[in-house]
């Protein structure tokens, strides 16, 4: 019984000091496991505290760079298809547009190039167009086209040349044989770097025993099992290359792209002297209204409204002495006032017509027809309206070449026809007078030219002697 006792005692001894040293331990911060794995819910606090979030945020790294893979995979199979079947379908189409063009072209002195050059230029444009569309889909390259309006209603000829002496045709035709050869090769090459180690490890993989001795593949002379794992050694670091150089090889595309198609600084240049042209043109030619105003009210209006005045004065002088002296200048003062009333309404129309601002281009156009002294057809085809400056430049140009038809023409028949197409308002006026209307110095549609060009519009006239006569002009603007 004493040897049981002191056992139990020296065993409780043990326990207690090993109770002791856990709970200094922990103390120290080393129990915390100790205690954590005797106690199932500090277990679980544990791993909410610490290591859960640890492993949460390692799973969603791993995720992420999983999805980043994904998507770095997949683009570069898009890339390599996109890139393969742009090489496939340019090449013909490219070669095609560039032969087309040449020959176009070489046959105007035949006469028969001044018929098919507007045609095939047009639709090389169409094409190069198109793949401006893709460099900014598919690449993120934007390439904004910088074409000079052309009348579509002038004559061929006019519409040839005008066409010829854009810049950007002659840029586009540059274009052309640089994407049949640098352009291909850039779309091409991210799917060459993609399936060509494909080859390489097939021939490691056993297809160099149905090849011929020594096929090549790149560099390396491929004739036996050797040399066929030096191929597929070769196609692992294409295919290494190959993931970072082809999203590099598509942008080149484009980006070559857009080299050739944007306007040069030259181009940039010359624009800029346009503007500052056409503005200073602008500016003249307020002053002049603003004189023309000022006179019109100085010779005109403000003349009667004195002489009213005074009438008004002897009118005051004579009720009492001879009645019927002042009641015949009351009837000349009465005249007086709706003459200056009506030059004050001209004048305003003059400036800008009540009917424009209130109904429109058309309306205001089709008033203007109904005022001249010959019979005049209006065609209006205007879903919406442009803006004020826009819709009054266009009034005044229109005025203007009606006017010019009735005085000078010698014409008894007018056409107008006011539409809006790609993106311009185009006003056509037809008269079947005598023709040999130019634009020049001194010249009515000269002046019509520079007004317009403040809106980058241009003016297009085709008058061959005998008649008829054709002026088109048009305003770039978007209707509302």
């Amino acid at each position: 019984m004493t040897t049981e006792r002191r056992s139990t005692e020296r065993g409780a001894a043990e326990r207690g000091t090993t109770e002791r040293g856990a709970t200094e331990r922990g103390a120290t911060g080393h129990g915390t496991t100790g205690r954590a794995s005797g106690d199932p819910t500090l277990m679980d606090l544990t791993n909410a505290a610490g290591t859960g979030p640890e492993t949460g945020s390692g799973a969603r790294n791993g995720t992420a760079r999983r999805g980043g893979r994904e998507r770095r995979t997949e683009g570069l199979l898009k890339g390599a298809l996109r890139g393969l079947g742009l090489a496939l379908v340019s090449l013909p189409l490219s070669v095609f547009a560039f032969t087309l063009t040449l020959v176009s072209i070489a046959l105007i002195p035949a006469g028969v190039g001044l018929v098919t050059t507007p045609y095939v230029l047009k639709g090389a444009r169409t094409y190069v167009n198109r793949r401006r569309v893709l460099a900014a889909e598919w690449g993120g390259v934007r390439i904004p086209p910088a074409y000079r309006p052309v009348p579509k209603d002038a004559a061929p000829w006019a519409r040839t040349f005008g066409m010829l002496r854009d810049p950007a045709t002659w840029r586009e035709l540059l274009w052309l044989p640089v994407d049949m050869t640098a352009g291909f090769v850039t779309a091409l090459l991210p799917a060459v770097l993609l399936l060509y180690p494909l080859e390489g490890f097939a021939l490691a993989a056993g297809l160099w025993r149905v090849m011929p001795d020594p096929y090549w593949y790149g560099f390396v002379p491929v004739g036996g099992q050797a040399s066929a794992l030096g191929a597929g050694a070769l196609a692992l670091v294409l295919l290494f290359l190959g993931h970072f150089l082809s999203p590099r090889a598509l942008s080149a595309h484009y980006r070559l792209t857009r080299a050739v198609l944007s306007p040069g600084q030259g181009e940039l240049e010359e624009r800029v002297r346009v503007l500052t042209e056409t503005r200073r043109d602008a500016v003249d030619t307020s002053a002049a209204e603003l004189r023309r105003i000022e006179r019109d009210l100085h010779d005109g209006a403000q003349a009667r409204l004195v002489a009213m005045g005074m009438d008004l004065g002897t009118i005051e002088a004579l009720l009492d002495k001879d009645p019927e002296k002042a009641r015949q200048l009351i009837a000349q003062t009465r005249r007086s006032s709706a003459e200056a009333l009506a030059e004050l309404r001209e004048l305003v129309r003059g400036i800008h017509p009540p009917v424009l601002a209130e109904r429109g281009l058309g309306d205001a156009v089709r008033a203007l027809a109904l005022r001249l002294p010959v019979a005049t057809e209006v065609s209006v085809d205007l879903p919406g309206r442009a803006g004020a400056p826009v819709e009054s430049a266009a009034y005044f140009a229109v005025s203007e070449v009606l006017t010019n038809a009735v005085k000078h023409a010698g014409a008894d028949r007018i056409w107008v026809d006011l539409h809006h197409a790609g993106g311009c308002v185009r006003v056509s006026v037809t008269d079947n007078g005598r023709g040999g209307a130019v634009i020049g110095a001194g010249s009515g549609l000269a002046g019509v030219e520079r007004r317009l060009g403040t809106f980058d519009g241009v003016l297009a006239v085709s008058s061959p002697v005998g008649g008829p006569t054709m002026v088109t002009l048009e305003i770039p603007c978007e209707l509302s």
